[in-house]
């Protein structure tokens, strides 16, 4: 639906125009929907429009059990099951004062690495994609193929892994999957030259990204937004390394925190590019380390009826797309009294009504594009 409002008189010359992008388009990730106000081809605001694929995801987690709400968790970002699932189990774990088996800590970080690599791949495909160019996104289904192969030998999933249990992970491990893994991380890591040279060497690709968009390190205070988002805008801020949780306190010397300070279209693509690499290189450490363990429980034996003690808690996470946090609150009864979801998507994607006014229309979609949001993340 478009509505025009033009002006009488004098003011004829100039025309404002309400525009809505979305819900069903094909540059928006999703239903999402975006109202504008151009000048010509020129943005003068715009406000997001969210709330299509609302779930009630938060009421929901009220009437389940705590093996039951990880089902529900891990659905809202479906490109990062795994990570999602993993806030859930760690905010449980903190209320029940859980100590978890080493080897689970290290193959969760393990694993939290793969779905780092799997999610970020798909941007890294998508994103050239929408400012015309379709070839990245074939190779980028190539790669995620092989880690999705190892994936789901462990988990029985390709998408939605249900792998994390209170207190561990569901089962051990298959025999002869770590060298597996080994081999699929080993071969990604050959194939990721493309992205350097077919996207980031293409003087079109930089061209459209370079100097658009550009997010202030103001604004990503004061929006909350957080991630590679935040990371290219010069906040220098990562969880696993700031606040480490599972294994990264341990894995210090590997992880690397890549921060841009251009805050611009291409500064985040590069930004998610390094840190792909980087999660390459903590998954390998995470295998050598898991090699060096002697056999032992991946998981703690649970009553069969589980109930958190009476209180509440906060556990955060550095999910792929920024901060994850789960506010957890329990009556002692075996389902959450309230379990809040701060979603990194809903805080990133507020931080368009500053971005999109002032350009042109034609940059709407590079920018949209590289703020790496999933849709069902900001609706919950």
């Amino acid at each position: 639906m478009t509505e025009t409002t033009v002006g009488v008189g004098g003011a004829a010359e100039s025309t404002d125009m309400v525009l809505n992008i979305g819900p069903q388009h094909p540059s928006t990730h999703g239903v999402l929907r975006l109202r504008l106000v151009l000048d010509g081809e020129r943005v003068r605001s715009a406000e997001p429009v969210i709330g299509y694929m609302h779930r009630g995801a938060e009421k929901l987690f009220e009437a389940r059990d705590y093996r039951q709400i990880i089902m529900l968790a891990n659905r809202h970002d479906w490109l990062s099951a795994f990570s999602n699932e993993l806030g859930v189990v760690l905010a449980v774990e903190r209320m029940l004062g859980m100590e978890v088996p080493e080897r689970a800590v290290w193959t969760r970080t393990l694993l939290a690495e793969l779905n780092r690599v799997l999610n970020h791949l798909m941007f890294l495909g998508s994103y050239p994609l929408e400012l015309g160019g379709i070839t990245p996104i074939f190779y980028a289904f190539r790669e995620r193929e092989d880690l999705q192969h190892v994936m789901e030998e462990v988990s029985g999933g390709r998408m939605h892994y249900m792998f994390n249990r209170v207190g561990g992970l569901k089962e051990d491990l298959p025999a002869g999957w770590l060298g597996r893994v080994r081999q699929a991380v080993a071969e990604v890591r050959s194939r990721m030259g493309v992205y350097d040279d077919l996207v980031l060497g293409n003087e079109i690709f930089r061209g459209r990204t370079r100097g658009v968009g550009v997010l202030a390190r103001e604004t990503v205070h004061a929006y909350g937004v957080s991630g590679p988002i935040a990371r290219a805008s010069g906040v220098d801020f990562d969880l696993r390394r700031d606040e480490p949780y599972l294994a990264y306190g341990e894995l210090r010397d590997v992880l690397e925190v890549v921060v841009r300070e251009e805050g611009d279209c291409l500064a985040r693509f590069e930004c998610l590019l390094a840190q792909t690499h980087n999660s390459l290189a903590l998954a390998d450490a995470c295998l050598d380390r898991l090699e060096e363990l002697p056999p032992g429980p991946i998981n703690q034996r649970l009553p069969k009826v589980l109930k958190a003690p009476e209180g509440h808690t906060y556990a955060w996470t550095e999910n792929p797309l920024g901060l994850n946090g789960y506010y957890l609150v329990s009556k002692g009864e075996k389902t959450p009294y309230r379990l809040k979801l701060r979603s990194a998507s809903y805080n990133n994607i507020q931080a368009l009504t500053e971005l999109l006014p002032g350009t042109l229309v034609a940059d709407m979609v590079a920018i949209l594009g590289s703020l790496f949001f999933v849709v069902g993340d900001i609706d919950k």
